[in-house]
């Protein structure tokens, strides 16, 4: 009887191993049967999400469409209400004001001081981007209709003074910091970088200080006092020295609250690195802070990556001594993640199993090999020779993202300055 007991309990462990055994797919059928092509993708409902998120390696035109494609599918069947591409409170708001007025000259400007921050996205494909995202926006419903917000620090002066200006009553004469910065407006000749201790940097830093002092006698002159303190509090950041993916984290945590986002979906455009919702070795990106933090759960952020093939990017841009713009330089094997002595480690998976040159995959479906223990695929960089990079041990792949969307014979971005001036 004992041994009948034993001999019962070992073909049932045996039965469970088998099936498990069996139902373990390779990674190819498994990508198989996940494959989808972006460009005939009608939906994309996410019904647990929060937050959607997408990006790549910036540079890459295709990855500009890829994008379109997905607010496409995901506005058909989910009230989309907050866009955040990878740029700051002030040229977001601007941003928006673009979407209403399609003024397509202060679109040019805003892709320019856009890509101080992310100098591969200063590009026309860019611009294109925008114009088929106010398509989108225009053929919305008013009360569907997407907000544009930004949650990096601050990338240039230029709008944040225009931002200021416009947060305040049109007489503001008794105000003297104020008409200082009105003035500057004018002058087309200022430097409104906050990397180091310019005109633009100075005067801001005393406006601040004036405002801190004077906030109550100067209450009466701003139409929108929670975005103009909130502003101020940017600016403060600005001076002072801070790493970015804190920064953006913080600034999100604000804008949460000021605009109630808690309940409402929203879509990041961000690079590769922000998008891991998990820490690197020692990188926490954004979206990992806001899952480790507890503001949302893990199944409330959906990551998409991006991963270029047979494809080039925007490097650099080339100036004169006088800063004014020669060329463009790209490139197509190092630095797109594919290369033959540095690329993403099982990205030839998604190379045999593509139905397009955009072909999106689902990594984390039941049954799926990136669940397996150690399964590190479509994050760690292999690099021939070695170097040392982040342990992987007691992660996988579906820690890190959901989706991943294989870009095919992409070209480079072209820069925004071979764009005749409009």
């Amino acid at each position: 009887m004992h041994f009948s007991k034993i001999s019962c309990t070992l073909t049932l462990l045996f039965c469970v191993l088998y099936a498990t055994v069996s139902a373990q797919i390779t990674t190819e059928q498994y990508l198989e049967q996940q494959a989808t092509d972006l460009n005939t993708l009608s939906r994309f409902d996410q019904k647990n999400a929060k937050i959607i998120a997408f990006g790549a390696f910036h540079g890459s035109a295709k990855t500009e469409d890829a994008e379109i494609l997905l607010l496409q599918a995901i506005v058909k069947d989910q009230a989309l209400q907050y866009y955040f591409p990878e740029t700051d409170y002030s040229i977001a708001f601007y941003f928006n004001e673009y979407l209403k007025t399609g003024d397509e000259v202060l679109l040019q400007d805003l892709v320019i001081q856009y890509g101080i921050r992310v100098p591969q996205e200063r590009a026309i494909a860019v611009f294109e981007k925008w114009k088929k995202i106010k398509i989108i926006n225009d053929a919305l419903p008013r009360k569907r209709k997407i907000t544009v917000l930004g949650a990096d620090p601050i990338v240039s002066y230029k709008y944040a003074y225009r931002h200021i200006v416009a947060l305040a009553k049109k007489e503001t004469g008794s105000w003297k910091m104020m008409e200082q910065l009105k003035a500057t407006i004018r002058t087309d000749t200022t430097d409104y970088s906050p990397y180091y201790e310019s005109f633009a940097k100075k005067e801001l830093q005393a406006f601040v200080a004036d405002y801190d002092k004077n906030s109550i006698a100067y209450a009466e002159s701003i139409t929108n006092p929670k975005s103009f303190q909130y502003l101020m509090e940017l600016l403060q950041q600005s001076f002072e020295k801070g790493g970015r993916e804190k920064q953006i984290f913080t600034n999100y945590l604000k804008l949460a609250t000021q605009y109630k986002l808690n309940d409402k979906l929203q879509f990041f455009r961000y690079g590769f690195a922000h998008l891991l919702k998990v820490r690197e070795g020692n990188a926490v990106s954004f979206l990992a802070q806001l899952i480790a933090s507890g503001k949302y759960t893990k199944n409330e952020i959906v990551s998409i990556t991006g991963y270029l093939t047979q494809s080039e990017v925007l490097w650099d841009d080339i100036y004169d001594p006088e800063g004014h713009y020669v060329k463009s330089t790209t490139e197509g094997d190092f630095g797109i993640g594919d290369a033959d002595n540095e690329y993403f480690k099982g990205i030839e998976n998604l190379k045999k199993s593509k139905v397009s040159d955009l072909t999106l995959f689902k990594v984390n479906a039941p049954n799926s090999p990136y669940a397996i223990p150690d399964c590190s695929d479509l994050i760690e960089i292999i690099t021939i020779p070695a170097v040392d990079g982040p342990s992987y041990k007691s992660q996988v792949t579906t820690d890190f993202i959901d989706y991943a969307l294989l870009i095919s014979n992409s070209k480079a971005n072209q820069s925004i300055y071979t764009l005749k001036k409009k």
